[in-house]
């Protein structure tokens, strides 16, 4: 039986396998409008290019107006792109946290070099970030939530650089700990992994998403709590990964939403698909715009979805049966 949480995952985002609600509202909100007329280049002119027939003109006119409006400077927003050793980031500054981080598995990057540890490693803010946007190390302190990686440490073994780069807080966002971060999370994570013994190569996007809420009055909000002080630091309600894999020129494609909170191991990881533009509706982000999306072959049909939990996870939960006893 799915549990509450799980339940919850795309009656915002959607997605047929949680249930007709979640198909219900998610038809609702992600109905694709009108394709927009595309916006082109301003030519490199001195004199005004005609526009189409009634609309604007097309021309160096626009900037040097935009000059008058605009003469002290640009406000933003800005998204702080930073590129590391083992994966890419694209940061955001309101919210302190990262809008996606990019990563690319292979099982050579996999491996584990001589010397490479986690203890090594320690949480530190970025100093990339202009001082007034960073997260903050005490922004974490007794909030009572996890630092949540988005790229693993596990995932970058091959270096201790590159794993300690996984500690900047600019790849992390505040997770449940206990039964998320510590748990399901994990598993998903090493699913991620897993793939890599079918797929030479796996490309994974994570970040954070700010869902609607339906509550009693029969309205959606966007409610999330904020840490820190002053309170700073957006708490995501949901996580989403993309994952990419290529085999033999093949790519397949499979996206997931996960709720902040909570998850029983029993949950099944297809519960939580989602359609690729779900994710990109919900995140204000478009995926894999160089490629033919409709090329794109389902990665739940190429392999199986499922959670695969670690021995050190397993052994763990051994070891608490065992105290509980």
């Amino acid at each position: 039986m799915a549990s509450p949480a799980a339940e919850r995952v795309t009656y915002l985002v959607g997605g047929a396998a949680l249930g007709a609600i979640g198909t219900a509202a998610y038809l609702k909100f992600s109905q694709k409008p009108k394709p927009a007329a595309i916006s082109q280049p301003v030519p490199v002119a001195t004199q005004p290019v005609p526009g189409p027939p009634g609309g604007p003109q097309r021309s160096l006119d626009k900037i040097e107006n935009a000059k008058t409006i605009l003469p002290f400077g640009f406000p933003g927003p800005v998204n702080d792109i930073v590129y590391r050793n083992a994966y890419v980031v694209s940061y955001n500054r309101r919210d302190r946290n990262p809008n996606w981080v990019a990563e690319h598995l292979t099982p050579a990057s996999l491996k584990r070099q001589e010397g490479v540890d986690r203890a090594k490693s320690n949480f530190s803010e970025d100093t990339n970030i202009p001082v007034q946007f960073r997260a903050r190390l005490q922004d974490y302190y007794k909030s009572g939530f996890d630092r949540g990686h988005m790229v693993p440490a596990a995932d970058v073994k091959f270096n201790q650089e590159a794993m300690n780069e996984t500690f900047y807080l600019t790849n992390i966002s505040p997770q449940v700990g206990e039964g998320f971060n510590r748990d399901y999370w994990a598993h998903m994570e090493n699913f991620c992994r897993s793939l890599t013994k079918t797929f030479p190569d796996v490309y994974v996007f994570t970040g954070p998403l700010y869902l609607p809420h339906q509550e009693a009055d029969g309205k959606f909000y966007v409610k999330y709590q904020v840490i820190g002080n002053p309170p700073n630091v957006a708490v995501p309600t949901h996580f989403y990964k993309v994952i990419l894999t290529q085999k033999n020129g093949k790519y397949s494609v499979g996206a997931f939403v996960l709720p902040n909170a909570p998850i029983s191991d029993d949950i099944p990881l297809e519960q939580f698909r989602v359609p690729l533009d779900a994710v990109e509706r919900g995140a204000g982000l478009t995926f894999f715009d160089r490629m033919n999306k409709d090329g794109l072959y389902d990665l739940c049909k190429e392999t199986k979805c499922q959670i695969v939990l670690s021995k050190f996870h397993e052994a763990q939960k051994q070891q608490q049966k065992k105290i509980s006893a």
